[in-house]
């Protein structure tokens, strides 16, 4: 049989992440025994293993390191479904009697762009309704996936545009975003690797994927605690030259003359077949 409930799924996405069936029982809310028969009859059913159990520990196949990757895309699907439908159908789109779109976007990134795009949307006939919803950094695709968002600003090298539609917006140089009364404040220009070095001034850390990377810089959660630690004196960060909208006098923005450019979409999920979202898209592609 080629069908797999979401059950199942789930129940094997738990154990291929944890890789330890006590841990991924507790995950789902089972116990354990029953979590392993599930993962066996599921075997059976596919015909293939998934996992190799033996005294080091729980390993994944190569058709289980397949599945892993098609189940979450499914599973994904799944709640995008539910979360977009229950949009569709809340109270608020029935009163206003259109459709409401959730655009994702990087917490102080293009911030004059989402102001343009916001307005000119707004003066077109039928417009919908545009929910903003900030983001950590790359984590647009994921709100696109899993339903949390109908549409993203993303930025390429950094975003993945993989499975998704985009129109190409703007591209733009990028900025290291200083105390103002640093030293290297009053550069007309820096490097990356005078950036990452600057003693007593660490870059400042954004999740990914729900981990940090290593380094001695702060761990930063959203956009008002970083611009506070900037102005503290605490951390240096790296933006697109258009995060110069959201800075404070107490920063200074100096050009990085190596950076890679920062490439601008407005991207969204590629089965999408809403009217309000193409004519949000038709309003950016020509802003």
């Amino acid at each position: 049989m080629d069908t797999l409930e979401t059950r199942e799924l789930r129940y094997f996405v738990a154990v291929a992440e944890e890789l330890h069936f006590g841990r991924a029982a507790e995950r789902v809310g089972i116990a354990q025994p029953p979590l392993s028969r599930a993962i066996q009859q599921l075997e059976r059913r596919l015909g293939v293993p998934l996992l190799t159990r033996n005294r080091r520990g729980v390993r994944l196949t190569s058709a289980g390191e397949v599945l892993l990757h098609e189940g979450r895309a499914a599973l994904d699907a799944t709640t995008a479904a539910a979360r977009r439908a229950r949009r569709a159908g809340g109270a608020g789109d029935r009163e206003r009697g259109g459709e409401r779109l959730v655009l994702a976007v990087k917490a102080g990134a293009s911030h004059d762009l989402l102001h343009a795009l916001l307005d000119a949307y707004a003066a077109e006939p039928g417009a919908a309704e545009i929910e903003v919803l900030p983001s950590g950094t790359c984590e647009q695709g994921e709100m696109l996936r899993d339903g949390r968002a109908d549409v993203a600003l993303m930025h390429a090298p950094f975003n993945s545009l993989a499975g998704f539609d985009s129109e190409e917006l703007r591209t733009e140089g990028q900025i290291a975003v200083l105390p103002a009364g640093h030293p290297l404040a009053a550069r007309a220009s820096l490097s990356l690797a005078e950036v990452g070095g600057i003693p007593g001034l660490p870059l400042a850390r954004w999740a990914r994927h729900g981990t940090y990377p290593p380094g001695p810089g702060p761990e930063i959660h959203d956009q008002t605690q970083l611009a506070q630690l900037i102005a503290l004196g605490r951390t240096v960060a790296v933006y697109p030259e258009s995060a110069r909208a959201w800075l404070w006098a107490e920063h200074a923005a100096v050009p990085l003359s190596d950076a890679p450019p920062v490439v601008t979409h407005i991207a969204w999920p590629a089965h999408s077949r809403s009217l309000a979202l193409a004519g949000l898209v038709r309003t950016a592609t020509r802003l």
